[in-house]
């Protein structure tokens, strides 16, 4: 049976719990005030909670428990499990952090960060630790001086971030101090973990140490980076569901901090750390458009309730643990006096770590001046973190190895660091950002906003002229009434903007930050494309990634975004590998087509992109001579990429009609998808009628994205009859050779075959681009289209191959082997004639360019047929027309070196023009005497 004091017990038990809610509550109402109070202000909101906490945990003691439900709720917290009390809150916070970032940022910034991250918070730990054991009269061990060193060695100045944004402080100096904040939480815990361990029994040698800092830290990057690709995998099968996808996030950030701390004893802090700058790096596009926007509203506000609780407890924790402690108030009176010298001391240690390491980070990164690493010693806050202290003060009752007083002066100590340096440093940023004259706009702004100013004033009167005198309301609004509501614009007075002004800002306007403004418009137009579905997510990680690192390179020359891309849209080295001959062939087409495909994606998203820009700073700027400058340079830009995209159009036509299709199709039902939502909001569509339009419009984008229209290259079959020179050929013939003849997809810069080399076969080129390199200083000779053969001369003649051939481009083609050429020869008089015709067009081509370079291969054959006919020299059409073929060559011959006298003597011109004529009249006179 239940006795009655167990149930009076559970009873109890279940009023604590509610009362506790009751708690968060009145916490959350309380946050809500005072961010609202406290909004414009330059208090920061953190350091105002953490005083409501101390206040209501005074409060509650100083009554003896007064405070009825609402005080049981607060000592139900105050007696929370510190473990606890981190991970409900932490992996909210450090993944809302880390996924806010800029990627771009933190990569230039790394080795900043880790300088002050490692050896910053070891020389901290290691100072503030020897002034525990030095200066202060507690006679603690060397472990547990550096115990309480660790936790209060690192800097969690979250607090002051959003403050010194708004202040207008550099990027780089804000990513330094959050990208310092969240590491130093993660390395803060392992180094607690580490003293922890020693102060409570455990040995360590300097092995140990090494190794399990390094399973702590890089055990935990595993894991968090594990959880971040399979969750991100999972992401890719869902499909325009912000619930699933943010509560996908939610779970995975605990269950990966739980599953690092608790499975697999490693660094819980640093999991969620490096999952966070995961999904920051790769899993932001995963989200775009209105969900992107629910995304970070979602995760602002979780981690705005986690920052609310999580300081009003500190302050509840630090008062309920100090307060309840007479020892502190009585037996310790100095102890207050050891906490302003602690809070000298950890301004000391934070001034002499910046101080040793300011040379590296002058040289690393961006860079950081003086004024800079002011702010950075000042912005040394203490925060959540140093709550691990309540894990000592917890086993001070019942360990052996830490008293309670110990554990008592643990908690007293970190929370009056804490208090101190968000009271004194959070509120006087401010103050120590203005004297060092750091919170200056620089002259290029101050023109820009002016100049803006003047915009809004002129677009203010023309909204005015439309709207002042409607049909519904008169008499009309007069324009000085509505003037005095427009503050915003008081320093834009209109009677002192003239045409002169305008032009002089913008005329001093410098181009680096014109080239920025052009920059930032080509990277919104990028996010654009990808909400309409243009572009994909690794497409768009690609390109905004091209314009984060041209934006560290504005000040330096002329635009170069493209150089980043251009890595995008070649074919990299170990493509070579599918050329081989083992590879399957459908396969390697099909990794060549695909990164075709993604080639025209890249480049004709950054003409877009450019585009777009261009005509929103010239309708902002006007033809002024700066701004068409940088509209110049952003053309220009654009040039590689139409060749490229004008390339991929000769090459293979096929890939750029599947890109055009996706982004066809996606524009079209995005489209789709806003005209029912304006037919919704306008009455003439009900909500379920909404509904299942927009179910069935998604349905579609969905088909769309995930089963995009393939590359169809056409059929061997048809290309191979579509071939001029075979198709010339008989059809028993035709279909003899169709049966032997090898498809193959050629990268660029591949040799087909090498002069010199022994004649294996014939080459017909079907797409692309190819190179013909003569050796025997004649030019380049660049062929582009369908139809051309390479080889047939060699392979007829059984000579080496007389040039190199060379793909400018991929190119599709067919090899037909020499065995196979050589054998149709004796079959067919009519057969030989073809390919003995065929042979003398492509070496024309190839020997003398300057006759054949503006024609096709089909006028090229007509020009050899019509002089063939012209005149009957000698009976036998085979030697006439090979005695023909000897005239037009050196007819040409002549012509390009200027001489226009008729042929009369072929043999007596070898002693005034060489080899390369001696070439021309060998070549033609093997076919002919071939034919005799």
């Amino acid at each position: 049976m239940v006795s009655v004091s167990d149930e009076l017990r559970e009873e109890a038990n279940v009023d604590s719990a509610i009362n506790s809610v009751l708690f968060v509550g009145i916490s959350l109402v309380v946050g809500v005030a005072s961010r609202h109070i406290l909004k414009g202000t330059r208090v920061p909101y953190t350091a105002a909670l953490l005083v409501i906490g101390i206040a209501m945990g005074s409060l509650e003691y100083g009554s003896g428990h007064g405070l009825g439900k609402v005080g049981d709720g607060i000592r139900t917290w105050a007696n929370i499990n510190p473990d606890l009390l981190l991970a409900v809150f932490l992996p909210a916070l450090l993944f809302e952090s880390a996924f806010t970032m800029d990627v771009h940022q933190i990569k230039k910034c790394m080795a900043q960060m880790l300088l002050l991250v490692g050896p910053g918070v070891l020389v901290s730990t290691f100072l503030l630790g020897s002034a525990f054991k030095l200066m202060f009269p507690y006679n603690w061990s060397w472990k547990t001086s550096l115990l309480l060193g660790g936790l209060l060695g690192a800097t969690d100045p979250v607090a002051v971030v959003a403050f010194l944004k708004e202040l207008g402080a550099t990027k780089k100096l804000t990513t330094i101090i959050e990208g310092e904040s969240l590491m130093n939480d993660g390395l803060a815990i392992v180094i607690y973990t580490l003293f922890f361990r020693m102060v409570t029994g455990s040995n360590f040698n300097w092995g140990t140490v090494v190794k399990f800092f390094a399973t702590m830290s890089l055990g935990a990057v595993g894991i968090g980076m594990a959880f971040g690709v399979a969750s991100y995998l999972w992401l890719g099968f869902v499909f325009d569901d912000t619930v699933v996808e943010i509560t996908l996030t939610l779970a995975v950030s605990y269950l990966a901090y739980f599953i690092a701390q608790e499975g697999a004893d490693v660094s819980g802090v640093l999991t969620v750390v490096a999952l966070g700058m995961f999904y920051a790096s790769v899993a932001r596009i995963a989200f775009k458009g209105e969900r992107k926007q629910s995304f970070l509203v979602f995760w602002e506000m979780v981690a705005y309730i986690a920052n609310t609780l999580i300081f009003i407890l500190s302050g509840v924790i630090i008062a309920e643990g100090i307060l309840a402690n007479n020892n502190i108030l009585t037996h310790q009176e100095n102890a207050w006096r050891y906490l302003i010298l602690l809070y000298v001391l950890v301004q000391l240690s934070r001034a002499v770590v910046v101080g040793l390491l300011y040379p590296f980070l002058r040289y690393f990164g961006y860079g950081l001046e003086w004024k800079e690493a002011i702010v950075l010693v000042w912005s040394g806050l203490r925060g959540a973190v140093s709550l691990s202290s309540l894990s000592v003060k917890q086993s001070s009752d019942t360990s052996a190895y830490i008293n309670r007083q110990t554990g008592t002066l643990f908690l007293f100590f970190t929370g009056g660091i804490v208090f101190l340096t968000l009271i004194v440093n959070g509120s006087t940023t401010q103050f120590v950002f203005q004297m060092i004259g750091m919170n200056k706009l620089s002259t290029d702004k101050r023109r820009i906003l002016h100049y803006t100013k003047c915009k809004m004033m002129t677009k203010a009167q023309k909204v005015f002229g439309d709207l002042g005198d409607d049909e519904e309301l008169r008499p009309a609004a007069d324009w000085p009434t509505i003037r005095k509501y427009l503050t915003c614009l008081n320093d834009a007075d209109e009677e002192h903007i003239t045409a002169s002004d305008s032009d002089y800002f913008v005329d001093h306007m410098q181009l680096s930050d014109l080239r920025i403004r052009l920059l930032n418009g080509v990277q919104a137009a990028y996010r654009e494309m990808l909400i309409e579905g243009r572009i994909s997510q690794s497409a768009a990680y690609i390109l905004t990634q091209s314009v984060d690192e041209e934006l560290d390179m504005v000040s330096f020359g002329p635009l170069s975004d493209w150089n980043g891309l251009k890595a995008n849209i070649r074919f990299p080295n170990y493509y070579k590998f599918l050329q081989t001959s083992w590879f399957p062939r459908k396969l390697a087409n099909y990794f060549i087509v695909e990164r075709l495909e993604f080639g025209c994606h890249i480049s004709a998203a950054f003409l877009r992109g450019h585009r777009i820009a261009r005509q929103q700073l010239h309708h902002f700027i006007g033809d002024t001579e700066i701004a068409l400058a940088i509209i110049d340079e952003s053309v220009d830009e654009g040039e590689e990429a139409k060749k490229f995209l004008e390339d991929v159009r000769l090459t293979l036509p096929e890939v750029l009609h599947v890109v055009k299709t996706k982004q066809v199709g996606c524009s079209v039902l995005n489209d789709l998808y806003k005209y029912v939502e304006d037919l919704e909001k306008v009455g003439l569509l009900g909500q379920t009628e909404l509904v299942h339009f927009q179910d069935a419009v998604q349905n579609d984008i969905k088909k769309l994205v995930r089963n995009l229209p393939s590359v169809k290259l056409p059929k061997a079959h048809d290309l191979i009859r579509s071939n001029p020179l075979l198709g010339a050929l008989p059809s028993a013939v035709r279909e003899q050779i169709t049966g032997s003849v090898n498809e193959a997809m050629k990268l660029q810069g591949v040799a087909l075959y090498k002069e010199g080399a022994k004649p294996n076969g014939v080459w017909l080129i079907s797409n692309g681009v190819v190179k013909c390199g003569i050796k025997r200083n004649l030019s380049f000779n660049p062929t582009c289209e369908h139809g051309t053969t390479f080889g047939l001369y060699e392979v007829l003649t059984r000579k080496p191959y007389i040039c190199d051939i060379i793909t400018d481009s991929v190119v599709l083609c067919f090899f037909i082997e020499a065995e196979k050429i050589l054998s149709l020869l004796g079959t067919d008089h009519a057969v030989a004639d073809i390919l003995w015709r065929e042979s003398s067009i492509i070496v024309s081509k190839m020997l003398i360019p300057q006759i054949f370079e503006k024609m096709s291969m089909q006028e090229a054959r007509a020009f050899v047929v019509e002089r063939s006919t012209m005149s009957r020299y000698i009976t036998g059409e085979t030697f006439e027309l090979a005695e023909n073929i000897i005239g037009l060559l050196l007819e040409g011959f002549l012509k390009t070196m200027g001489s226009l006298e008729p042929v009369t003597a072929p043999a007596a011109l070898f002693s005034s023009y060489g080899e390369p004529l001696s070439y021309v009249v060998e070549t033609s006179a093997r076919v002919m005497m071939f034919n005799i």
